[in-house]
């Protein structure tokens, strides 16, 4: 048989053959005097072979590890380890699925998705109450606003990767407790905004950050992240006099810390 020959007998492309022969997975016969390939029966039992181990899982190194005569694992070993591999995939699917079947129920209660989405289910509330405590408000959203929301989505993602996080349940409290309270983080973005021209020793700085810091509960954990890159790339994202608010109120929440 040729190449051609032996791939449509097995099923497979003769690009894929070559490519085994390339990687060392299949042995390449030798040259015929008239310049082609021969191949045999045993050639096709394992490209057959092959095909059937990567129809089950098998990366091609551990294909190979099969054929191998010294493998480290035999068959069965290799099988017991795809086994346990297909069903951590689809524990991850069930839960992919569970997680869609919220974001489905959410936007049809809610007659959408934040623009923010997909975020955690107490992210996703706490946008969602904020957004109706605001609604009779005739002001344009600030810009600050916007921005603080995809902060806030971003820290949702980084605590999730760590593990659940306990400061929704408060800042959604001081936000949306009472109309008062809502009206006054409005107002607290809209100074913000104010600010996106103006220097960062502007005296409005000192008075936003305290104002900012008196609207946050006391219970709201005050460890900031850390990492100084995270930082920094957080404080590009704002104006010079809006970081130098975010500072500010980073070190006051420290301070008031017990």
């Amino acid at each position: 048989m040729r190449i051609g020959e032996l791939a449509a007998v097995v099923g497979v492309s003769t690009r894929t053959v070559r490519h085994y022969h390339r990687i060392g997975l299949l042995p390449e016969p030798a040259r015929q005097p008239n310049g082609y390939r021969a191949y045999g029966l045993r050639d096709a039992v394992e490209l057959a072979r092959v095909r059937r181990l990567t129809e089950l899982g098998l990366s091609l190194d551990e294909v190979r590890d099969v054929l191998a005569e010294d493998a480290g694992k035999d068959l069965a070993e290799i099988l017991a380890e795809l086994d346990a591999d297909l069903a951590r995939q689809e524990e991850t699917i069930r839960r992919r699925r569970a997680r869609l079947r919220d974001l489905l129920a959410q936007a049809e209660a809610e007659g959408g998705l934040p623009p923010e989405a997909p975020v955690s289910p107490a992210l996703a509330t706490l946008f969602a109450d904020f957004d109706r405590a605001t609604a009779h408000l005739t002001a344009p959203e600030p810009e600050s606003l916007a921005l603080d929301r995809r902060l806030l989505a971003l820290l949702d993602t980084s605590a999730a990767a760590s593990g659940p996080g306990d400061w929704l349940g408060p800042l959604a409290e001081a936000f949306t407790a009472d109309p008062e309270a809502t009206r006054r983080a409005y107002a607290l973005y809209a100074r913000l905004d104010d600010l996106a021209h103006a220097a960062p020793d502007d005296p409005r700085v000192e008075e936003t950050a305290r104002a900012l810091v008196a609207l946050l509960p006391r219970d709201l954990p005050a460890g900031a992240p850390s990492d100084s890159a995270f930082l920094d790339a957080v404080y590009a994202g704002f104006a010079p006099a809006q970081a130098a608010v975010l500072r500010r109120v980073i070190t006051l929440l420290k301070e008031r810390t017990p």
